[in-house]
């Protein structure tokens, strides 16, 4: 489905509109970042959830509620001269030029970050090399979960905290590996049902979550949606 615009007239479009709204509409002018974000959270989910099911139409719809939110978050930056539209897109393009050294070379992505970080054969080599630059750029919090957000969603929490400790060089070499702890920790949750104290029980819980959010990754499952999907499953079997 084409709005018959090329994109460049489409983006001006809701530039202006994005732009019109700020300045008319009485409750977008009481907005700042704080009050948004929630908003662009939500739509973060719902872009997720269309996604998942498969639903163009819905997909799109969502895609442009997200766009939308970055607009919005962009015009509060240039309105208190932080920066602006043009700013936040060139700053991803060198981001991404940055971390794919494979892709774009020596010239564009840099000598050294080309020669550090020859071309990767798999996905998994990909996000590794993605992580090193990351964690090598100027102005990154210090540490290996530096800049790791704390109020994510517990699972995606989990996966990214996991992540990073594998860019450290802590993790299992498999699948396998990952399921192996997984049934040792559901396994010593097991011996506390019957006779653990209750915060022997909050822990044991959360290291087998924990453990599964590992096997998770390790077979490239998002376990957010996963569990979502799971929890749609069983609501629909008993609605």
């Amino acid at each position: 489905m084409s709005s018959g615009r090329s994109v460049g007239e489409a983006l001006e479009r809701l530039d202006a509109i994005t732009r019109r709204l700020r300045l008319e509409c009485p409750w977008d002018r009481e907005q700042d970042e704080r009050s948004i974000v929630p908003h662009t959270v939500e739509e973060a989910y719902e872009l997720a959830d269309a996604a998942g099911r498969g639903d163009d139409p819905k997909l799109l719809d969502e895609l442009g509620d997200v766009l939308f939110q970055v607009y919005f978050l962009a015009l509060l930056m240039e309105e208190r001269g932080a920066g602006d539209l043009a700013a936040v897109a060139e700053q991803c393009s060198q981001k991404l030029i940055r971390r794919h050294p494979h892709v774009f070379g020596e010239e564009e992505a840099g000598s050294e970050a080309a020669l550090a970080h020859p071309s990767p054969r798999t996905a998994g080599e990909v996000l590794r090399n993605w992580d090193q630059i990351k964690s090598s750029e100027a102005g990154r919090e210090p540490g290996l979960f530096g800049e790791v957000p704390e109020n994510l969603p517990g699972l995606l929490y989990a996966r990214k905290v996991q992540r990073r400790a594998a860019s450290g060089g802590f993790d299992f070499p498999d699948a396998r590996g990952a399921m192996e702890k997984a049934h040792e920790e559901v396994g010593e949750l097991a011996e506390l049902v019957a006779e653990g104290g209750r915060d022997q029980r909050f822990h044991e819980v959360g290291d087998a979550l924990f453990a599964l959010v590992a096997v998770a990754r390790k077979l490239h499952i998002d376990p957010e949606l996963a569990l979502r999907a799971a929890a749609d499953r069983f609501r629909a079997r008993f609605g």
